[in-house]
């Protein structure tokens, strides 16, 4: 269900991907939280009012308004979210900004993409399911794969990172915060020259 025209309220949503709860925090299916956090902190924003099963916060870029959501429905039903903000707000699904962890892109590489298949990311999977599209832009941080195949990758992106680890993410998460911006305030293709 693609959503039309901008009502006023919000020009973008920008939805940061991960799973509520202590036990999650950190771990590589959570980058999309972090960026969250990372971007309250520079921005001196909160992300903390629940609504539309997710945190919510409001971010000022200019003369436009975004809607930062942190779903509250665990990865796989994220879309829930995202349609329940969007159609309020009747959001259109190009300004609909997601941040999510690839496991095909090594650890801290950036892809920036308008649009394209989940890639068997079940959060993505469920908000292309819930927007009807999958032509919305994204933000995608690499987490890497597990060196082993018979790692299973439910408890791989589940997982902590390393400590050797944590800094390549920190400096990953910063530059996902610098290109989810560029997008929203010049635009994917220039957020791809920058930052892909």
């Amino acid at each position: 269900m693609a959503f039309g025209k901008t009502s006023g309220g919000y020009q973008w949503l920008l939805v940061c991907l991960g799973n509520p709860g202590k036990q999650y925090e950190g771990t590589r299916h959570n980058i999309g939280f972090m960026a969250a956090d990372e971007l309250a902190r520079r921005e001196g924003i909160k992300i903390n009012r629940l609504r539309y099963r997710a945190l919510t916060g409001d971010l000022r870029l200019g003369d436009q308004r975004v809607l930062v959501l942190k779903p509250q429905t665990f990865m796989n039903l994220s879309g829930e979210a995202v349609k329940l903000a969007g159609g309020f707000y009747k959001i259109p699904p190009d300004h609909v900004l997601v941040i999510s962890d690839d496991v095909s892109l090594p650890l801290g590489k950036l892809r920036i993409r308008a649009g394209g298949s989940a890639g068997g990311h079940n959060g993505l999977k469920n908000i292309i399911a819930h927007l009807g599209t999958d032509q919305f832009p994204r933000v995608k941080v690499g987490v890497g794969a597990p060196a082993h195949p018979d790692h299973e990758m439910v408890d791989w992106v589940i997982g902590n990172f390393s400590s050797a680890e944590r800094k390549v993410v920190e400096d990953a998460v910063s530059r996902a915060v610098d290109a989810a911006l560029c997008v929203m305030e010049r635009g994917v293709a220039e957020a791809q020259n920058r930052y892909n």
